[in-house]
Protein backbone atom coordinates (compact mmCIF):
# COMPACT_ATOMS: atom_id res chain seq x y z
CA UNK A 1 0.00 0.00 0.00
CA UNK A 2 1.83 3.41 -1.25
CA UNK A 3 2.24 5.77 1.15
CA UNK A 4 0.79 9.52 1.04
CA UNK A 5 3.83 11.23 2.18
CA UNK A 6 7.77 11.05 2.52
CA UNK A 7 8.70 10.06 5.75
CA UNK A 8 12.07 10.99 5.15
CA UNK A 9 11.33 14.63 3.75
CA UNK A 10 9.24 15.48 6.88
CA UNK A 11 10.67 18.00 9.65
CA UNK A 12 12.29 16.17 13.09
CA UNK A 13 10.07 18.10 15.88
CA UNK A 14 11.97 16.86 18.50
CA UNK A 15 13.97 13.97 20.07
CA UNK A 16 13.89 12.15 23.26
CA UNK A 17 17.78 13.03 24.68
CA UNK A 18 16.39 13.90 27.98
CA UNK A 19 15.23 10.35 28.90
CA UNK A 20 18.03 8.01 29.71
CA UNK A 21 19.53 5.18 27.88
CA UNK A 22 19.49 1.55 28.35
CA UNK A 23 22.77 0.80 30.45
CA UNK A 24 25.35 -1.93 28.70
CA UNK A 25 25.28 -4.01 31.95
CA UNK A 26 20.97 -4.13 31.09
CA UNK A 27 21.95 -5.09 27.63
CA UNK A 28 23.67 -8.38 28.16
CA UNK A 29 22.48 -11.31 27.04
CA UNK A 30 22.27 -12.74 31.18
CA UNK A 31 20.01 -9.64 32.35
CA UNK A 32 17.37 -9.88 28.97
CA UNK A 33 16.76 -13.16 30.51
CA UNK A 34 16.16 -12.46 33.46
CA UNK A 35 14.56 -8.92 32.61
CA UNK A 36 11.97 -11.22 30.38
CA UNK A 37 12.23 -14.29 32.86
CA UNK A 38 11.02 -11.54 35.68
CA UNK A 39 9.31 -8.76 34.17
CA UNK A 40 8.63 -5.56 35.84
CA UNK A 41 5.08 -3.61 36.28
CA UNK A 42 5.39 -1.56 32.67
CA UNK A 43 3.57 -0.48 29.96
CA UNK A 44 4.14 -0.05 26.02
CA UNK A 45 4.40 3.66 25.10
CA UNK A 46 2.85 3.37 21.86
CA UNK A 47 -0.03 0.07 21.33
CA UNK A 48 -2.01 0.93 18.41
CA UNK A 49 -1.98 3.39 15.31
CA UNK A 50 -4.62 5.38 13.52
CA UNK A 51 -6.19 3.49 11.03
CA UNK A 52 -5.77 3.91 7.56
CA UNK A 53 -7.14 1.09 5.67
CA UNK A 54 -10.52 -0.35 6.04
CA UNK A 55 -10.38 -4.10 5.85
CA UNK A 56 -10.86 -7.15 8.36
CA UNK A 57 -7.81 -6.84 11.44
CA UNK A 58 -5.23 -9.58 10.53
CA UNK A 59 -3.15 -11.12 13.60
CA UNK A 60 0.81 -11.26 12.75
CA UNK A 61 3.67 -11.85 14.79
CA UNK A 62 7.40 -10.75 14.21
CA UNK A 63 10.63 -11.54 15.50
CA UNK A 64 13.30 -9.23 17.20
CA UNK A 65 16.49 -10.78 16.80
CA UNK A 66 19.10 -9.77 18.79
CA UNK A 67 22.69 -11.30 17.10
CA UNK A 68 24.83 -12.60 20.15
CA UNK A 69 27.73 -10.91 18.66
CA UNK A 70 30.44 -8.84 21.12
CA UNK A 71 28.15 -5.89 21.26
CA UNK A 72 24.51 -7.09 20.69
CA UNK A 73 23.03 -6.00 17.28
CA UNK A 74 19.46 -6.17 16.23
CA UNK A 75 18.71 -7.85 12.99
CA UNK A 76 16.45 -6.48 10.71
CA UNK A 77 15.25 -6.69 7.11
CA UNK A 78 14.77 -3.94 4.27
CA UNK A 79 11.20 -5.00 2.15
CA UNK A 80 10.64 -5.14 -1.62
CA UNK A 81 9.62 -2.41 -3.15
CA UNK A 82 6.82 -4.10 -4.97
CA UNK A 83 4.90 -5.90 -1.87
CA UNK A 84 1.70 -5.10 -0.92
CA UNK A 85 1.79 -3.66 2.53
CA UNK A 86 4.66 -1.49 3.67
CA UNK A 87 6.66 -1.76 0.90
CA UNK A 88 10.87 -0.63 0.75
CA UNK A 89 10.11 -0.17 4.53
CA UNK A 90 12.27 -1.64 7.12
CA UNK A 91 10.97 -4.22 8.96
CA UNK A 92 11.74 -7.04 11.56
CA UNK A 93 10.91 -10.58 10.22
CA UNK A 94 7.54 -11.87 10.44
CA UNK A 95 3.94 -12.16 8.94
CA UNK A 96 0.40 -12.99 9.38
CA UNK A 97 -0.40 -16.12 11.71
CA UNK A 98 -1.07 -19.35 9.71
CA UNK A 99 -3.48 -22.03 10.84
CA UNK A 100 -0.84 -24.51 11.52
CA UNK A 101 0.76 -21.75 14.26
CA UNK A 102 0.73 -23.69 17.32
CA UNK A 103 1.11 -19.68 19.19
CA UNK A 104 2.96 -16.55 17.92
CA UNK A 105 6.44 -17.47 18.81
CA UNK A 106 5.79 -20.04 16.18
CA UNK A 107 4.31 -17.71 13.56
CA UNK A 108 7.52 -15.72 14.21
CA UNK A 109 10.01 -18.66 13.56
CA UNK A 110 8.16 -19.77 10.91
CA UNK A 111 8.21 -16.17 9.18
CA UNK A 112 12.15 -15.58 9.90
CA UNK A 113 12.76 -19.33 8.64
CA UNK A 114 10.43 -17.93 5.68
CA UNK A 115 11.91 -14.71 4.84
CA UNK A 116 15.39 -15.02 6.27
CA UNK A 117 16.37 -18.46 6.28
CA UNK A 118 17.17 -18.21 9.95
CA UNK A 119 16.61 -21.69 11.69
CA UNK A 120 14.35 -22.19 14.68
CA UNK A 121 17.43 -23.94 16.47
CA UNK A 122 19.60 -20.24 16.05
CA UNK A 123 17.06 -18.25 18.03
CA UNK A 124 16.56 -18.80 21.69
CA UNK A 125 13.41 -17.18 22.52
CA UNK A 126 13.63 -14.57 25.53
CA UNK A 127 9.81 -13.73 25.23
CA UNK A 128 7.21 -11.66 24.05
CA UNK A 129 6.04 -7.89 24.41
CA UNK A 130 2.50 -6.91 24.12
CA UNK A 131 0.56 -6.01 20.66
CA UNK A 132 1.16 -3.81 18.93
CA UNK A 133 -1.42 -2.65 15.76
CA UNK A 134 -0.77 -0.81 13.01
CA UNK A 135 -2.69 1.22 10.85
CA UNK A 136 -2.97 -1.29 7.98
CA UNK A 137 -4.77 -3.77 10.62
CA UNK A 138 -2.33 -6.15 11.93
CA UNK A 139 -2.09 -6.69 15.43
CA UNK A 140 1.73 -7.67 16.04
CA UNK A 141 2.95 -9.87 18.02
CA UNK A 142 6.78 -8.87 18.87
CA UNK A 143 8.84 -11.88 19.89
CA UNK A 144 12.23 -11.28 21.63
CA UNK A 145 15.36 -14.26 20.81
CA UNK A 146 18.61 -14.43 20.99
CA UNK A 147 20.42 -15.37 17.71
CA UNK A 148 23.84 -17.05 16.94
CA UNK A 149 26.00 -14.90 14.98
CA UNK A 150 27.27 -15.46 11.75
CA UNK A 151 24.75 -17.83 10.35
CA UNK A 152 24.62 -18.33 6.72
CA UNK A 153 20.89 -16.29 6.34
CA UNK A 154 18.85 -17.03 2.99
CA UNK A 155 16.76 -14.17 2.43
CA UNK A 156 13.65 -15.03 -0.28
CA UNK A 157 14.08 -12.11 -2.66
CA UNK A 158 10.72 -11.84 -3.19
CA UNK A 159 10.14 -10.48 0.06
CA UNK A 160 13.52 -9.20 1.64
CA UNK A 161 15.74 -6.52 -0.40
CA UNK A 162 18.67 -6.57 2.60
CA UNK A 163 19.28 -8.20 5.71
CA UNK A 164 21.31 -5.29 8.29
CA UNK A 165 22.44 -5.20 11.92
CA UNK A 166 22.13 -2.09 14.10
CA UNK A 167 23.78 -2.32 17.37
CA UNK A 168 20.90 -2.38 20.34
CA UNK A 169 22.62 0.10 22.62
CA UNK A 170 21.99 2.56 19.53
CA UNK A 171 18.67 1.46 19.39
CA UNK A 172 17.68 1.55 23.18
CA UNK A 173 19.38 5.22 23.49
CA UNK A 174 16.56 7.91 22.99
CA UNK A 175 18.58 10.19 22.37
CA UNK A 176 18.10 8.99 18.46
CA UNK A 177 14.60 8.57 18.96
CA UNK A 178 13.16 11.26 16.66
CA UNK A 179 9.51 12.49 16.75
CA UNK A 180 7.77 13.66 13.34
CA UNK A 181 4.17 14.89 12.46
CA UNK A 182 1.97 14.54 9.46
CA UNK A 183 -1.49 15.49 8.24
CA UNK A 184 -2.64 12.82 5.72
CA UNK A 185 -6.71 13.36 4.76
CA UNK A 186 -7.27 15.93 7.45
CA UNK A 187 -6.29 13.73 10.54
CA UNK A 188 -2.64 14.25 12.10
CA UNK A 189 -0.47 11.40 12.70
CA UNK A 190 3.03 11.23 14.78
CA UNK A 191 5.78 8.69 14.60
CA UNK A 192 8.79 8.17 15.39
CA UNK A 193 11.80 7.48 13.48
CA UNK A 194 15.49 6.11 14.30
CA UNK A 195 17.97 6.25 10.94
CA UNK A 196 21.09 4.38 11.37
CA UNK A 197 24.08 5.54 9.51
CA UNK A 198 26.10 2.45 8.39
CA UNK A 199 29.39 2.50 6.79
CA UNK A 200 28.98 1.77 3.25
CA UNK A 201 31.57 -0.86 1.16
CA UNK A 202 32.00 2.14 -1.72
CA UNK A 203 33.24 4.69 1.24
CA UNK A 204 30.61 7.20 3.16
CA UNK A 205 27.95 5.69 4.87
CA UNK A 206 24.64 4.32 4.27
CA UNK A 207 21.26 5.50 5.41
CA UNK A 208 18.99 3.08 6.82
CA UNK A 209 15.97 5.14 7.46
CA UNK A 210 13.62 2.94 10.82
CA UNK A 211 10.27 4.04 11.34
CA UNK A 212 6.83 3.78 11.84
CA UNK A 213 5.39 0.06 13.63
CA UNK A 214 9.27 -1.05 13.83
CA UNK A 215 10.71 1.54 15.47
CA UNK A 216 7.32 2.23 17.95
CA UNK A 217 8.10 -1.06 18.59
CA UNK A 218 11.99 -0.89 19.12
CA UNK A 219 10.40 2.08 21.82
CA UNK A 220 8.17 0.09 24.05
CA UNK A 221 11.19 -2.65 23.89
CA UNK A 222 12.84 0.35 25.48
CA UNK A 223 10.57 1.34 27.82
CA UNK A 224 10.30 -2.05 28.86
CA UNK A 225 14.59 -2.65 29.80
CA UNK A 226 14.30 0.67 31.36
CA UNK A 227 11.17 -0.13 33.35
Amino acid sequence: MALKFDPLSLPVIGTDEHLPAVGEGHLQPGSLRERFGAPPEWAPEIAVERRIVDRPTAHASVLIPLVLREELTVLLTQRTDHLHDHPGQISFPGGRVEPEDADAVATALREAREEIGLAADDVDVLGELPTYTTGTGFVVTPVVGLVQPDRALHPDPFEVAEVFEVPLAFLMNPAHHRRHRVEVDGIGREFLSMPWDAPAPEGGTRRYFIWGATAAMLRNLYRFLSA
